[in-house]
């Protein structure tokens, strides 16, 4: 007999694999809080009300599970990386895939400049000190 796990408890392993600091993976459990990453730093993105509406929009419109947010300006325009948990178990095992301390995460990237732009995907991120940068 399989044991089925919640998308939140996925959730919550995958973070655990990157080695998020405790708090951030325990106000996650707890409160349903995502953290929003800028530069390895985190705090709650609910203090950031638009990006936490989008995240909201996110989770609603593909029934996934957003577990952390990073964001950075690349060349092609301001990105926020929306690290989910879909709704498809079977694919569960690829979410991410970790090397040392750096994760391949898959990933809805909303280019903020340039909305037709946006698209799932995988990211590549480090973590440090408890808080994880995009990098690719």
């Amino acid at each position: 007999m399989k044991t089925t796990i919640t998308k939140k408890e996925k959730a919550i392993e995958l973070m655990k694999k990157m080695d998020i600091y405790k708090p951030y993976i325990q106000g996650f459990r707890e409160s349903d809080k995502v953290c929003f990453f800028e530069n390895f730093g985190g705090f709650w993105i609910d203090q950031e009300p638009e990006i936490y509406a989008k995240m909201k929009a996110i989770e609603e419109k593909y029934n996934c599970k957003v577990y952390a947010v990073t964001h950075e300006f690349t060349e092609f325009g301001e990105c926020y990386d929306f690290l989910i948990v879909t709704d498809y178990t079977e694919e569960w095992d690829a979410l991410v895939y970790s090397e040392g301390n750096r994760h391949t995460a898959f990933a809805y990237v909303w280019n903020k400049d340039d909305d037709w732009c946006s698209e799932f995907g995988s990211v590549m991120v480090r973590s440090f000190g408890g808080g994880i940068k995009r990098i690719a």
